[in-house]
């Protein structure tokens, strides 16, 4: 993906997903370089920046008064707590673990109910994330891989509406990223298989553990992921 202008990979990617003339609400937003960015390209109307973590919030608050960004009120506090309903129509979530966002969307069901779209980057449990929006009244709708610094990233879509939750396997993938075969994902299915064969590899020292229903679960998993590769 073409990097934009003050953004590295992972954070283009997100960037490209926030709707034109969103009102965006960016937690978790460190230095406030994503709304920053948007704002500066004309693609958001005004952004809230919000970071629980002092340092972050303060760093956020003089980049914000360095670049007179009037549109873009930086505020401390923990994830969506920060808005009232149909304050914004977009959230961004980036760099934080899925577990977390799952928590931070669940403790923030009220304001969700005035957002048209999540974007979401995990730095893990992805698949965990996926299963949590469909069980949620969200869909994915779009899905991209970004390389930065030797690391793939996952960025996630998310929109309102029920739709058929994908199988475990497409929600460890990424059902859009199989359907669009992206260049990474040869990769990004090598790492999910890396992962895989190292739990596979630990269980597979004990003999008796390798009798377990968690041993096989983990071998045709790898079996599955490996049928993936050919296309």
């Amino acid at each position: 993906m073409r990097k934009k202008q003050g953004l590295g990979a992972r954070l283009a990617a997100v960037a490209a997903f926030v709707h034109t003339g969103a009102r965006l609400a960016d937690i978790g937003t460190d230095h406030a370089g994503l709304p920053l960015e948007l704002l500066a390209a004309g693609k958001i109307s005004c952004a809230v920046a919000a970071d629980v973590h002092a340092g972050p919030f303060e760093a956020a608050n003089r980049a914000v008064q360095s670049r007179k960004a009037k549109n873009i009120e930086v505020r401390r506090g923990d994830g969506l707590t920060v808005l009232a309903p149909g304050e914004v129509d977009a959230v961004a979530v980036a760099g934080m673990g899925g577990s977390l966002i799952c928590h931070i969307l669940a403790e923030g069901a009220a304001v969700l109910t005035e957002v048209k779209s999540l974007v979401l980057q995990p730095q893990n449990d992805a698949a965990e994330l996926r299963a949590w929006l469909y069980d949620h009244g969200w869909h994915i709708a779009d899905e991209a891989l970004a390389l930065e610094d030797g690391r793939i990233y996952e960025i996630l879509l998310a929109e309102p509406g029920e739709e058929k939750k994908p199988d475990a396997l497409l929600l460890e993938i990424g059902p859009v990223l199989w359907r669009k075969k992206p260049p990474l994902l040869r990769r990004h299915i090598e790492r999910l298989l890396s992962r895989e064969r190292r739990i596979a590899n630990g269980i597979g020292k004990s003999e008796s553990a390798k009798k377990s229903a968690g041993y096989e679960a983990v071998r045709k998993k790898i079996a599955a992921l490996e049928e993936k590769l050919i296309w």
